[in-house]
């Protein structure tokens, strides 16, 4: 137990600009009969929980359906002026639940947990992942995505809502910086 708690001190400095909290991930609901093919496409980040990864403004993410049924994730984001990409792959982790996506940015690394909580196709998506660390705490993100680079207000509220409703902490929710991105991109 002492060497447990001795890692999970260890760890938590790396997961500072993350949002750690205590105990298992949450098992929130995810978006019933989803439709795979319907999200694939261009999503833009309308506002996240900090992420040490996603530091630029202008973030997106495209997704394709590859011929293998597993999905092309390219995410994009202008940090200090330049565009800067990054390549990875998704995949139905569950076809029983196809809204439990797992992505994976390396070959290295497994697939993270990447839920689709509720989508419209058209307008918005809210994405949750989340990883328990050894059970004594989680690390977890969440998204609000959107087809246009911004979205009204009470929308946002909504979906903030959506995921308090669903045990989601979001006080540390930003919203992203999307103005003056085609211009550059």
């Amino acid at each position: 137990m002492k060497s447990s708690i001795a890692l999970a001190v260890l760890l938590v400095p790396l997961v500072a600009a993350q949002v750690p909290h205590w105990g298992p991930c949450p098992e929130p609901t995810v978006q019933p009969g989803f439709n795979l093919r319907q999200f694939m496409g261009r999503w833009f980040e309308i506002a996240r929980l900090p992420a040490q990864f996603e530091k630029g403004r202008c973030i997106e993410t495209n997704f394709t359906m590859k011929s293998d049924s597993s999905i092309r994730v390219v995410s994009s984001e202008i940090y200090k002026g330049e565009i800067k990409k990054i390549e990875g792959t998704g995949v139905t982790e569950d076809m029983k639940n196809p809204a439990k996506l797992g992505i994976s940015y390396s070959y290295v690394l497994p697939y993270t947990p990447y839920w689709i909580l509720s989508t419209d196709y058209v307008n918005t998506a809210l994405i949750y992942s989340c990883t328990d660390v050894l059970r004594l705490f989680h690390v977890d993100f969440a998204w609000i995505m959107s087809r246009t680079r911004s979205l009204p207000e009470a929308t946002v509220q909504k979906a903030r809502e959506t995921f308090e409703n669903n045990n989601i902490d979001t006080t540390r929710m930003i919203m992203s910086k999307q103005q003056g991105c085609d211009k550059e991109l």
